[in-house]
């Protein structure tokens, strides 16, 4: 899938982008794989890390299109995963977040086919369905105009996805590392007993697009099948002697997460390991009846109306055990557990 081709990722020096050139090399003999971001620091820490001669590293921003064409010429395949992703700070600078997450996604569209990529697989976040805080918002925006983009190929060959997910177990600033970190004081802050969050680990994510690049036909938004935990539980299985203080929700943070709710039901379909959210079918260039019988080994098939994946509701929920044994394997860091 990924022999012989040229990829680009950007937000390449990120956790994904790292994990994903890392699986590629292990798994496949990319011709060359472009890592576009606009951290110089980060790409020499990344040089020094991937000792491999295929790794191009191409100081840009995602705002900047005309970067952005001249870093895709002869592109194959591009990973989109650049975005400003910290709720609070896109909160206090929506502009910014804007220009980033919605204006630099219009960008990567746009040089994408002045340069004739063939793939372009977007990264999102289940904050993007029914958002209720700016980086949801811009995250959705970006969601449709990606999915949008197939409407207008004027004949080249060409394909936009979407795959979402929800919280990167140990990703910057997320729970998990912020509770490690308050493991000395014993203490952990937390928002609502009942708050429950969809988990998946680096490695399943990069798996999962690499998955997505292979059956993507263009306009899909694909997400995967993935547990949930409850706080309580994660607080449980990092320091089960910790006190937990009670500091209620923050501005623009939900108590469940969902990924597909009921309205999305209408065009969801469910396979195996994963559903997929379908736009209407009158901007398709595809049969939805081909694609659910020939887009994976199983026959898909449609998800009832009034069905939603929420981290509340799901069927599947980590265990105490389950959600240290992941800290442990999955977490920088997490070893720590392993003295306690």
């Amino acid at each position: 899938m990924l022999n012989n081709k040229t990829i680009l990722i950007t937000g390449g020096t990120g956790s994904f982008g790292k994990r994903f050139i890392k699986t590629a090399l292990e798994k496949y003999k990319p011709k060359k794989i472009i890592v576009y971001s606009r951290d110089e620091f980060k790409q020499y820490q990344m040089k020094e890390s991937f000792k491999n001669k295929s790794i191009r590293y191409f100081i840009g921003d995602v705002r900047d299109v005309s970067r952005l064409e001249l870093a895709m010429e002869n592109v194959d395949v591009v990973i989109h995963t650049a975005a400003l992703k910290q709720v609070p700070a896109t909160e206090y600078n929506p502009f910014e977040a804007v220009k980033t997450n919605v204006i630099g996604a219009q960008n990567v569209i746009e040089a994408a086919r002045k340069c004739n990529v063939k793939k372009i697989i977007a990264l999102s976040t289940d904050k993007a369905t029914a958002p209720i805080n700016l980086y949801g918002a811009t995250k959705l925006t970006s969601d449709k105009i990606f999915v949008s983009a197939n409407n207008y190929l004027d004949n080249r060959k060409i394909k936009f996805s979407v795959v979402r997910y929800g919280n990167v177990m140990g990703s910057r600033g997320s729970v998990i590392p912020f509770f490690l970190e308050e493991m000395k004081k014993n203490i952990f802050p937390i928002t609502d007993k009942k708050m429950t969050r969809f988990n998946i680990t680096l490695q399943h994510s990069v798996d999962f697009v690499l998955q997505c690049l292979n059956k993507m036909w263009g306009g899909e938004i694909f997400i995967p099948k993935i547990p949930s935990y409850r706080i309580l539980d994660l607080a449980k299985a990092i320091s089960p002697n910790a006190k937990l203080r009670f500091v209620g929700i923050r501005p623009g943070e939900k108590l469940h997460e969902e990924m597909i709710t009921v309205s999305d039901s209408i065009n969801a379909i469910e396979f195996d390991e994963y559903y997929v959210i379908f736009p209407n079918s009158i901007y398709l260039s595809w049969d939805i009846k081909d694609f659910i019988k020939k887009s994976n080994k199983k026959t898909g098939k449609y998800c009832k109306y009034g069905f939603s994946y929420a981290s509340n509701t799901n069927k599947d929920f980590l265990s105490v055990k389950e959600i240290r044994k992941l800290i442990l394997d999955e977490v920088p860091g997490g070893k720590i557990l392993d003295n306690l």
